[in-house]
This record gives structure tokens, sequence and C-alpha cells, in this order.
């Protein structure tokens, strides 16, 4: 009888976990007379695009290549693209909203920098696996909570654990910064109307004193005290301040007491009033890391239609921009990444530019772009193919997609039931 129970178990995770992870790269790969969508603005109709040991060998138009390539995909009629960034992502962090125990999103604190999304990443999780066959293919996750949440990483989505997944790791702290206004808690009887913050001044103060007080602590850094010692490279640039700010003082205070704290590299992230001080951004050089479009204003007074005209704004003043996940369902809807990137081209952004913000955009953002972003020689080959547009759903439809040259299935839950489903109906 154990015998039994033992097989059925072992039946039962067969058919709930994540493929097997993809094994490394054997033969060199030439995918010929595709459309080429390099991630820099660039297209090479008739492309060759050449990798061999997960690394892209060869980039040239009117299929041009010197024939040496193991295996030949002909791509006539199709796109190729480098693998979508999700910034600012979730992913593998919460499974199940409703179940506690798959829930690793944030931690107890409010000054926690030394929290660590890298270690709490699941690599198997099933949400991951969902997102692959739209083209998102690598992901910043970062947590969340508390005024600092702690360090994100940059992971590729195809992994046995985090530490395979992990291709840089601890690379930012995530500063959620104080909202100068406040709304009373309606369902305790307050008052919902919006209303001076009177504890923004000391929020503030709270956050130049911890800047202060581990800057002081690295000098010496003994005894060991993991919040202040997780601050290392904040000011001398080896690690990025990304800073949560939505209106348009949040934005300016947030920024000015960084930079007047000694913060080198400060990414915005939200930024929804952020076109209304593009001349104080580009004069401070930060990049913007724009809320999805598919949501309301922020503000009573604007356009209905503001939420997708951020990214053209902001890009036309020539700021680096890419696009946020956070907010409802944000793991479930980071498979619409590149429909996000698709809606901002709906209202006016360059096809190639919309691109731009879920590629080469978001690799100069994470300071990986010597590494992924671009179909460049000498960088990882992760890219994908699709039949038509990625950036719309009717056409983005993947038939091949590689990770670091690794050729990955694009198997889901979600695609087995698609297929199960589709002959239910079909037979009717």
């Amino acid at each position: 009888m154990k015998k039994i129970i033992i097989i059925l178990i072992s039946c039962c995770s067969t058919l709930v976990a994540q493929q097997t992870p993809a094994g490394a790269q054997q033969k060199s790969i030439l995918i010929l007379g595709a459309t080429a969508h390099i991630g820099d603005g660039t297209v090479i109709e008739n492309s060759a695009v050449g990798f061999a040991n997960g690394k892209i060998t060869l980039v040239t138009k009117n299929g041009a290549h010197d024939g040496t390539f193991d295996q030949i995909i002909n791509a006539s009629g199709k796109h190729v693209y480098p693998g979508f960034i999700a910034t600012n992502a979730t992913l593998g962090l919460v499974e199940v909203d409703a179940v506690r125990a798959t829930n690793d999103l944030d931690d107890i604190g409010d000054m926690i920098p030394h929290v660590r999304s890298l270690i709490a990443y699941d690599a198997e999780s099933k949400i991951v696996e969902s997102v692959r066959p739209n083209g998102v293919l690598m992901a910043q996750v970062a947590p969340r909570g508390g005024t600092i949440s702690g360090q994100s990483s940059i992971m590729q989505l195809d992994a046995w654990n985090w530490e395979d997944a992990a291709i840089k790791i601890d690379e930012g702290i995530h500063l959620n910064w104080p909202n100068p206004f406040t709304r009373g808690r309606y369902w305790l009887g307050e008052d919902p109307s919006l209303k001076i913050n009177k504890n923004y001044t000391t929020k503030i103060k709270e956050i130049e004193q911890f800047f202060k007080n581990a800057a002081t602590y690295l000098k010496n850094p003994k005894p060991k005290h993991l919040p202040y010692h997780a601050m290392d490279g904040v000011t001398d640039g080896r690690k990025t301040v990304y800073l949560h700010a939505k209106n348009e003082k949040q934005i300016i205070d947030g920024i000015s007491t960084l930079v007047s704290l000694g913060v080198k590299n400060i990414v915005l992230v939200g930024g929804d009033e952020a076109p209304l001080i593009t001349n104080f951004l580009k004069e401070k050089a930060i990049p913007v890391i724009v809320s999805r479009p598919h949501r309301l204003p922020t503000s009573e007074d604007q356009d209905i239609k503001q939420p997708f005209r951020v990214a053209k704004a902001l890009m036309d003043a020539g700021i680096l921009v890419s696009i946020d996940l956070s907010g409802r369902m944000e793991r479930m809807n980071t498979r619409n990444l590149p429909f996000y990137a698709g809606s901002f081209a709906a209202y006016g952004l360059d096809k190639e530019k919309a691109v731009q913000l879920i590629t080469g955009n978001a690799a100069k953002i994470l300071r990986m772009d010597n590494q992924i972003g671009t179909l460049s020689v000498g960088k990882d080959a992760t890219l994908f193919l699709s039949k038509g547009d990625a950036l719309d759903m009717r056409t983005n439809i993947l038939s091949h997609a590689f990770i670091q040259g690794r050729q990955i299935s694009l198997e889901t839950h979600q695609t087995k039931l698609w297929k199960r489903y589709s002959e239910k109906f079909s037979s009717n």
C-alpha cells in the first residue's frame, strides 16, 4: 500500500512541476531570414542571427553567414527579438495570494535593506513559467513593503533554483518615499478626502538619519549590523537606489534628498507625474521605470488617457524609460509586459522605441547592457522568435525561445489547458 501511495505522489508531483530546465547549448544555431528587432531602435530585414556557447556570435543583414553553424532555423516571415526584461517585478515571490505559506513578498520591519529577494525566489513557480510564452525571459525580482524594502536581483527565467537563475545579485536597494498627502480610512469613519500628511517631514528625517548612520557605520563596520551593512555600495555607485514615488513633490523631494546624501545611482520607479518635471529629471540624469499604462490616472483632473502617454512624453524629453510592473495582480500580469509596451506605442510612441522599453532601455537601467538587452555580438543569446509583432497579443506567437543559448520549453499549465479545451470544443 505504501508503494502505491509513493507512486501516486510522484505522479502528482510530475504533473504540477515546472518543466526541467534546458541543458547548456551544445550546437551552434543560426536564425536565418527573420526581421531582427535589435532592441536599440534598429531593425534588420532578412537578418542572420547566430549564437554558440550561450553567446551571440553573428548579427548581419541580407542573411549573410559563413555556413559553419550546426543548426539553421528558417525564420523567413518571422521576427526575432531580444528576451524581454521585466523591471520591478515580483515573479517567484508569491505563488498563491490566499496561501500565506507561498508569500515571500515582504518582511517585518520598516528599514530592511538586508532583506534579499534573491533567496526567496521560487524557480519552479507556475507563474514564472507562464510569462515565457510571451517573450518575457528575464526579470528584476524586487521586494515590497516598508520604507526600505530590501534588495533586488536580476534573474533568468529557466532554472533549477535561485542560484542557477541569478545573473546579477543584490544590484539595488528599493526605497518607498513617503506620500506628502494622505486620505482618511473611510471604513473606520474617517474623512476620506485628500489632506496634508503631518508625518511627512518626520519620515524624511528618519530616512536621512538611516542613510547617515549607515555611512558612519561603514567607516568601521564592527560589530556587524546587517541593515547598515547592506547599504554598502550605495554612495560609491556599486548599488542603485530605486526610488518609488508617484507625485511631483514626492519625486523632487526624494531625488533631492538622495543626491544630498551622496547617492550616485538613482532610478525613479512609478513616476506618474514625471512628465511635469522632465527638465529636473534630465538635469539629475534620472532614468524612470514608468507605471504600467492600464490604470486610472493618479489625479482627478488628469486626462483619462494620461497613463498611456507617459512613456512618450518622457522619451521625447530624452529620458531613459522602462516599465514598472507593480500593482494589482502584478505577477500574473507580468505576461502582459509586451502588450503594455504596445499600448504605449498605440498612443504615439514609435514601435521600436516601445520595444526598447523592455529590452535595451531596461538593460541600461539595470546596468546590464554589456550582457543583455540587445541582439549584439558578445551578449547573452537570450532571444525568441515570434510569428508576428511581439507587442500585439494577436500576433505574438512564439515558435522558439532561448535563454543563454539554451532552447527552453514554451509549454505551461495554461497552454495544456488551452489545448485540452480546444479539442473539447472543436469536436462539438
